[in-house]
C-alpha cells in the first residue's frame, strides 16, 4: 500500500492550517493522490514483454490463464474459444484490447506457459490486495465451469493459481463450492432484474436497485446457503455477517478503487446480484425481516 501521499499531505496540511484537522484534511488529499498514482502507474510484464497499466495487466492475465486452463484438458475445443470470445464481448472490450486479449489467450495455450511466474508477477502488481486477487480467482473458476464440467486437470490448475495467491486448500475448496452453487442458483431460474438506478454512492450497494426477481422454476434454497457459505442451521446474525462480508469483498466501487479494470465492473455487479438474490431467498424462506 502507498503511504507517501498521505504522509506528505498530513505534514503540509498541518503546517498550512496549523492544526490536527488540517493535517487530517491534507492526509485525505494525499490518499486521493496515492490512489490516482496507483491507477496510472505501470508495471513491467515479462510474459507480455512490455510495460502495462495494472488494469491492462489484469485483463491480459485473465485471458492468458483462461487459455492455459482450456489447454489443461488436453485440447482446446471450439467451445473453449467461443466461451473466451463471449467473455470478451460481455466485457465490451474495444477492438485493440480484444486483439490483445486474443493474443494472451493464445499465449496461455503454449506448453511452456510459466503459470506460477505469471501469477507471482500479477500478485505483486496488485500489491497483494486480497479482494482483487480473490476476484481474479473467481473469474477463473466461473469461466472453467461454464461448460458444466470441471475435470481433475482444470481443478489442479485452479488450485495452483489459488495457492500462488496465498490461499489454502480449504479456502480454495470453499470458494469453488460457493461459485458452483452460484452457477446452479442462477441456472435454477431465479433471475435478477437489475435497475439502472442502483445507488453506489457513499460506499453502499443499494438493495433498492433491484426491481424484483422473476421465478420461472423453483430456486434451490440449498444452493442459496452455499452461495453465502452458510448452512440452514446458522442463525440470522451469522447469515447476515456472511452476506455483508461477501457484499463488501465484491463491491464494484471498492474493487475499482483497488485496480479492477472498468470492463470487469459488470462481472462484479453480477456477483453482488447473485449474493443479494441468495440472501433475499434465505430471508424469505426463514421469514426474516
Amino acid at each position: 500500500m502507498q503511504y507517501i501521499g498521505k504522509i506528505i499531505g498530513f505534514f503540509l496540511g498541518y503546517q498550512i492550517f496549523h492544526g490536527l484537522f488540517g493535517g487530517i484534511f491534507g492526509a485525505f488529499l494525499g490518499h486521493l493522490a496515492d490512489k490516482k498514482l496507483y491507477e496510472l502507474g505501470s508495471v513491467r510484464s515479462s510474459i507480455f514483454g512490455k510495460n502495462l497499466t495494472r488494469q491492462t495487466l489484469f485483463t491480459l492475465t485473465t485471458f492468458a490463464v483462461l487459455g492455459h486452463l482450456a489447454k489443461a484438458k488436453g485440447r482446446v475445443t471450439e467451445e473453449d474459444i467461443q466461451n473466451a470470445q463471449n467473455l470478451m464481448a460481455h466485457l465490451n472490450l474495444d477492438a485493440k484490447t480484444q486483439q490483445e486479449a486474443q493474443k494472451a489467450f493464445t499465449l496461455g495455450k503454449e506448453a511452456d506457459f510459466p503459470l506460477r511466474n505469471v501469477i507471482r508477477e500479477f500478485r505483486e502488481a496488485c500489491a497483494r490486495r486480497q479482494d482483487l486477487l480473490r476476484f481474479f480467482i473467481q473469474v477463473q473458476i466461473t469461466a472453467a465451469i461454464q461448460d458444466g464440467e470441471l475435470d481433475a486437470q482444470e481443478q489442479q490448475v485452479l488450485f495452483t493459481i489459488a495457492e500462488a495467491m496465498g490461499m489454502s486448500r480449504m479456502q480454495f475448496e470453499q470458494m469453488l463450492g460457493m461459485i458452483m452453487a452460484a452457477q446452479q442458483f442462477s441456472r435454477g431460474g431465479f433471475h435478477q432484474q437489475y435497475s439502472q438506478q442502483s445507488d453506489y454512492s457513499q460506499g453502499s450497494y443499494s438493495q433498492g436497485g433491484y426491481s424484483g426477481y422473476q421465478q420461472s422454476h423453483q430456486p434451490s434454497i440449498d444452493a442459496a446457503y452455499k452461495v453465502l457459505g452458510v448452512t440452514a442451521n446458522d442463525d440470522q446474525n451469522t447469515v447476515k455477517r456472511a452476506y455483508r462480508k461477501l457484499m463488501n469483498e465484491n463491491h464494484p466501487d471498492k474493487l475499482a478503487a483497488k485496480g479492477l479494470p472498468d470492463e470487469m465492473m459488470e462481472l462484479a455487479k453480477e456477483k453482488t446480484q447473485q449474493i443479494q438474490a441468495a440472501y433475499d431467498l434465505i430471508c424469505k424462506q426463514k421469514g426474516w425481516k
